[in-house]
């Protein structure tokens, strides 16, 4: 999958507070020069983690019971 793919299934995250975080990590990554394969594969786990947690945000995970 290219990479821009990748980024564009970030705005069908279903919590709008993790579409903007992943969207700064993306940024993040790239001012840091971040390979494209490097940003498509952490980006690629990052979304389905945000569609695992739903409507849940990241910063409402507070223990591992709740990713496992």
């Amino acid at each position: 999958m290219k990479l821009s793919t990748t980024i564009a299934k970030i705005e069908n995250i279903p919590n709008p507070m993790n579409v903007q975080i992943v969207n700064e990590f993306l940024d993040y990554m790239s001012r840091n020069g971040s390979s494209e394969h490097h940003q498509n594969n952490n980006l690629k786990v990052v979304i389905a983690f945000a569609n695992f947690l739903d409507k849940n945000s990241f910063y409402q995970v507070n223990t591992k019971q709740q990713v496992v």
